[in-house]
Parts: structure tokens; sequence; C-alpha cells
């Protein structure tokens, strides 16, 4: 595994990415200009964790139904940020169905 510009190994540096979510991941697309890896990881994070959190205001504005699903949502995106942090810290680019082609487009971005 190669270093970053972090100066942590890769694995470490994808799981920094989803640590705080959007906040992480935005951070280390601007940093981190080499490492496809860590920018894959940084661009996936802010993805998952700006849809989710789009999802829950979304979800809040729907009477009943959305109030129930939104009761779910943190459990789903507490998971889900775990399993992404595991899968980052072995070493694997887990793509993520449909949002993982939205993190490439923003990757590219920056």
């Amino acid at each position: 595994m190669s270093e970053t510009k972090l100066g942590v190994s890769e694995n470490i540096a994808g799981v920094i990415a989803y640590v705080l979510g959007f906040i992480t991941g935005i951070i280390l697309l601007i940093i981190e200009k080499e490492n496809k890896f860590v920018r894959f990881h940084a661009a996936q994070s802010t993805v998952v964790s700006g849809g989710l959190f789009i999802l829950g205001i979304i979800l809040g504005f729907i009477p009943i139904i959305g109030w129930l699903i939104g009761l779910f949502l943190p459990l789903v995106g507490f998971v889900l940020w775990l399993y992404l942090m595991f899968m980052a810290y072995k070493g694997n680019m887990y793509r993520l169905p449909v949002i993982a082609d939205y993190a490439d487009k923003l990757e590219a971005m920056f």
C-alpha cells in the first residue's frame, strides 16, 4: 500500500474519508490529488453521507410514512458507515450500486 498526502497508508486514509461523512470526504478530495483509492472513498463518502442527509430532510416533510421510514434511516446509515470503513480498511474499493457512479462524477470534478 502506498502513502498518501496525509502521511498514512491508503487504507487508513480511506477509513478517514468516512469518519465525518461529507466533511472528511470533501477535505480528502481537495488534499489527495494522486491516490485513486483514497479519492474514490472520499467521493463515495461524500455522496453517501450527503445523500442520506438530504433523504432525511425529505422524509421529514412526508407525514407518518416518511417519519416512520426516517426513524430507520440513522440505523441504516450507521451500518453502512461501519461497512464502508471496514471495506476501506481491508483495502477493498467496494462500489455501492448507483452511488459509485455519482462518486466517479464527483471525483472527476475535483
